[in-house]
């Protein structure tokens, strides 16, 4: 591959990422989070076909590379998708009076 027409389509693809990600709603960027995170997980699959492939030692260290990376992107996206959901969710605890103790006595 030619690397001028790669740049070429990285930044294009980046530049219609940034475009659409933008326009989403707030509120379905949690499905969206969950879909970039299944899409990590191809990629740790394919990273892990080629780590442990008959692949020259270059070819292996770029497939743990991309592990590491994928693996990296999957747990930080649950995590801050976790927390996202967190935020949606409301108190259902009913108030407690000021006064009120737990357990007996007096």
């Amino acid at each position: 591959m030619d690397f001028w027409p790669t740049l070429y389509v990285f930044v294009l693809a980046s530049f219609i990422g940034l475009g659409v990600i933008r326009r989403v709603s707030r509120l379905l960027h949690t499905p969206l989070m969950s879909l970039t995170n299944a899409i990590s997980a191809i990629a740790v699959v394919g990273s892990i076909l080629v780590t442990g492939g008959d692949y020259p030692p270059r070819i292996r260290a770029l497939g743990a590379i991309a592990l590491f990376a994928s693996m990296t992107n999957i747990v930080s996206g649950f995590l801050i998708t976790d927390r996202m959901l967190r935020m949606f969710k409301t108190d259902r605890r009913p108030p407690t009076e000021p006064g009120a103790r737990s357990g007996g006595g007096s």
